[in-house]
């Protein structure tokens, strides 16, 4: 049965996580401001019925490191989505979290790198963890933001000491199996200066008639010199609002890469951020949305120059197929302050047919005379002469269209991890 979502629900989830009362005043504050807050008055329409959702699951008591001491059932799921073959093969270190919290965590990285939960970061980094969290998404910037404070769990936090540099990326991966779920994580991401982190997230659900809710909030703080690539892929079941907010701020000559593909989901609200506060940083994103029959992907970024020198550059790609809505929304801003800065932005999206949509809606501001921005969108259906062209050479009507779509996001395909870009594939032929 599920339990209503109130201050006393509030107060026995952060009890059974042996919270400090810092952080149990701050998810009653942030239920409250949840409370006030509206629904966004932009995008696709959000018909949540928020008593029909279950804020919390365990499904175990402690972290396991060995898969085999994780219950067959879900070690079998996870074989199946190929996490475990994924972490032997290709990663230094992985965090699965299933329904509301983490439940296999292994790291083959060097001792003075922290990765783990981020419920466990708050018990053994107490200091580091209240530094960083709530300090650039704050609680009350959106109800969803304030629904994630109040009753976040889970989540993944990782610290990168200065001048440090990781052969292979670290992975977590969230996954949905009950109806109704509400998953809230909480991702924490330093890294120092000098260092170099490559980050991988997947998502998954299982597809339930009723809706399920993803909420999660994601923090990122690059230092001086550093870098940090941070790639998706969601492929959440077409029952689940996906409404995320990430951000990351930027320090001298610090550089951002969001890698995101969002192929699944019945809505997707996602604006992955960077704040380029430092001289000479930069952002980038790159991001894919595949719009199917029911699905409404209202996804693209932002980019906020504050210091001079600071480059951004968003590439979004937009497929779109029965009835599917895929649109690109996104800001850049260069500031007063932001001299000499230059900013590019190019939207491409492909309509597979008559009754599918997709539309653009940019917001570029430019408040110096010295920077350069640039916006370039396009909206096409794939060719028939092209079609025709590649059915003379052997292929039948649905290879050509796959071998066109595949040239379409090549862009994207190139600047995800291998069994990614092999993953991807299988969706988009799927």
């Amino acid at each position: 049965m599920k339990e209503k979502l109130n201050e006393e629900f509030i107060k026995k989830l952060s009890k059974k996580k042996q919270e400090p009362e810092w952080m149990l005043e701050f998810r009653l504050q942030a239920f409250q401001e949840f409370l006030k807050l509206e629904n966004p008055d932009f995008g696709p329409d959000l018909e949540i019925n928020f008593d029909e959702i279950l804020y919390y699951k365990s499904t175990s008591e402690k972290v396991e490191n060995d898969w085999n001491k994780i219950e067959e059932k879900t070690r079998g799921l996870f074989c199946n989505l190929g996490v475990i073959e994924a972490e032997n093969k290709y990663l230094d270190g992985v965090s699965n979290q299933y329904e509301s919290e983490v439940i296999y965590h292994n790291q083959k990285t060097k001792e003075d790198i922290i990765f783990m939960s981020t419920d466990e970061a708050l018990k053994k980094y107490p200091s580091l963890f209240q530094k960083y969290f709530n300090s650039l998404v704050k609680y009350n910037e959106n109800k969803y933001t304030a629904l994630n404070g109040a009753v976040w769990s889970g989540g993944t936090f990782i610290y990168i000491p200065p001048f440090t540099k990781l052969d292979r990326p670290l992975q977590s991966y969230f996954r949905i199996d009950t109806e109704s779920l509400g998953q809230f994580e909480r991702t924490i991401i330093i890294v120092g200066e000098g260092s170099e982190l490559s980050y991988i997230e997947g998502c998954t659900a299982r597809s339930y008639s009723k809706n399920s809710l993803h909420a999660g909030v994601v923090e990122i703080f690059i230092e001086k010199n550093a870098k940090c690539r941070y790639s998706t892929i969601q492929n959440w079941s077409t029952d689940v609002y996906n409404l995320v907010t990430k951000r990351a701020i930027v320090e001298e000559s610090g550089q951002m890469e969001w890698v995101d593909g969002n192929i699944g989901s019945k809505v997707t609200m996602k604006y992955p951020s960077c704040i380029l506060k430092g001289d000479y940083a930069t952002g980038n994103s790159i991001s894919i949305a595949y719009a199917k029959e029911n699905q409404f992907l209202d996804a693209g970024a932002k980019m906020i120059h504050i210091g001079a020198y600071t480059k951004s550059n968003i590439v979004s790609k937009s497929i779109a197929k029965k009835g599917g809505i895929a649109n690109y929304r996104g800001t850049t801003r260069i500031g007063k302050k932001a001299h000499h800065a230059k900013a590019s932005i190019k939207c491409d999206t492909i309509l597979l047919d008559q009754i599918s949509k997709s539309d653009t809606y940019p917001k570029n501001m430019l408040e110096n005379n010295s920077s350069i921005l640039e916006h370039e969108a396009s909206v096409s259906k794939i060719s028939a002469e092209k079609l025709f062209y590649l059915q003379s050479k052997g292929l039948n009507e649905r290879e050509a269209k796959e071998l066109l779509i595949m040239g379409f996001i090549e862009d994207f395909k190139k600047e995800l991890p291998m069994e990614y870009a092999v993953e991807l594939n299988r969706l988009i032929k799927e």
